[in-house]
């Protein structure tokens, strides 16, 4: 094997390999001489069809399987003899004749094109100082927990009196019928919906419509649909509504006690308060969690500046800049990123983009350093989570993973990003600092 680096620019390589024909030649009589024993062929004995026979009528296939490796084996161990770190797999490209080189009539010859790892020396984990927030949840937070719940949990009674009217609040069940220039339209109809007036849950205009109507009321409203509108088809269009209002019942009266708690699913008050206690403690841990390692982030970035794998950059701009594109076309952008110029917003992500890059390299290198490695255990247990986000489908995302090995590896980096971030707060200077709940819960601007 011949191995001559043709390019050596900035972190950019390019290693030309190759493989003397006489070496795939040798191979090829090496492998048609270890299966002609076993080969069985129309016209010849078993075990008995000559070498020359078998390699004619095998030779090309062989030594596609022979080329297939070499390409394998010759790239990584010329990446080793040239002691470069790759910061992405290298694009292959053959500058060889490949029907000579099946022929075995050419050497096989390629090149190697690639990024290597910035040569840095990281921090060092134990000079790291670092503020962990931490707050508990008070008696006003569990309080505060069990009166949303209570909220989200309404129970509504039908309203009582001899003039009943519906007002801001009330849950009524109806019937309605909706009409295009007095044409029904499809998905416009429904029997026995039940609407909140006030829950914003039907288009602007229609609950607003239905104060005051009472028990029995049959009326037509009419709306206009926004502008955005899910459906094209109706999207800013004026349509009319044919409504009969079928019952009329206000909020009742939520206690919260162990009925209550009984009628959501659960024995007691008591296990109630525990519950959200736990999921309260799990939240601001969560919260907790996140500012230390964003603050973590912050002082690798500060710590340390080297050439980025522009390639690498770029990947990461692109990913973002997809996102970005998809929000601005469904008007998701933020207002200040709304009023920016797509030269001035292009700017700013790249720069997200070459720290995500700088902290990823920083993170593998610490990882590197300390061994750190993701087991076959915790990939699996973070799959058949994933999986358990989708009801119903669990086996066909156990298997879309199985399938997609480069998905499962994109699932082990944050695995193996979190396990470097517990290596680096297990070793450094870390002092716990009570803050208040707001504090807390404030969101900070993603940086990555």
């Amino acid at each position: 094997m011949q191995v001559v680096e043709k390019s050596n620019e900035g972190l950019s390589r390019v290693i030309a390999v190759t493989i003397p024909v006489a070496e795939l030649n040798e191979k090829l009589d090496a492998r048609v001489k270890e299966v002609a024993p076993q080969v069985k062929l129309k016209g010849f004995r078993p075990g008995k069809v000559p070498v020359a026979h078998v390699k004619k009528t095998f030779g090309r296939e062989f030594m596609g399987e022979i080329i297939n490796a070499e390409l394998n084996e010759t790239s990584q161990k010329a990446l080793d003899e040239a002691k470069i770190r790759p910061a992405a797999p290298a694009e292959m490209k053959l500058t060889s004749d490949m029907d000579k080189v099946i022929a075995g009539q050419e050497d096989l010859a390629y090149e190697m094109s690639l990024e290597i790892m910035p040569d840095f020396e990281p921090v060092d984990p134990k000079t790291l100082k670092l503020e962990r927030p931490t707050y508990e949840a008070s008696d006003a937070d569990l309080d505060e927990a069990l009166t949303e719940l209570a909220g989200q949990a309404k129970t509504y009674e039908d309203k009582k009196g001899k003039t009943v009217k519906a007002a801001e609040g009330d849950q009524l069940t109806i019937d309605f019928l909706g009409k295009l220039h007095g044409e029904p339209f499809e998905g416009g109809a429904a029997e026995d919906a039940d609407l909140v007036i006030g829950s914003g849950r039907f288009i602007p205009g229609f609950e607003e419509q239905l104060t005051g109507a009472k028990v029995g009321e049959e009326k037509t409203i009419e709306v206009t649909f926004p502008e955005n509108y899910q459906a094209a088809h109706l999207a800013g269009k004026k349509a009319t509504f044919d409504i009969k209002v079928k019952a009329i019942k206000a909020e009742a009266e939520s206690k919260i006690d162990d009925d209550f708690a009984t009628r959501i699913g659960l024995e007691s008050l008591d296990k109630l308060k525990e519950l959200l206690k736990s999921n309260l403690d799990q939240q601001y841990a969560g919260a907790a969690r996140f500012k230390l390692k964003r603050a973590l982030l912050d002082q690798l970035d500060e710590a340390h500046d080297f050439p980025l794998p522009p390639k690498m950059v770029d990947a990461e701009f692109d990913g973002i800049w997809q996102q970005v594109e998809a929000d601005k076309t469904a008007g998701r952008l933020p207002e200040e990123d709304a009023a920016k110029s797509d030269e001035d917003l292009k700017a700013e992500y790249r720069k997200i983009a070459e720290r995500r890059v700088r902290l990823g390299l920083v993170l593998a290198e610490i990882g590197r350093a300390n061994n750190v490695q993701v087991t076959d255990q915790e990939l699996n247990a973070a799959i058949l989570q994933e999986a358990r986000n989708y009801p119903g489908q669990e086996q066909a995302v156990l298997n879309f993973y199985r399938q997609n090995p480069n998905a499962a590896a994109q699932m082990r980096a944050p695995i193996y990003e979190e396990k470097v971030v517990d290596l680096i707060v297990g070793v450094a200077d870390v002092t716990d600092k009570a803050i208040t709940k707001e504090e807390l819960l404030k969101e900070d601007e993603d940086e990555g």
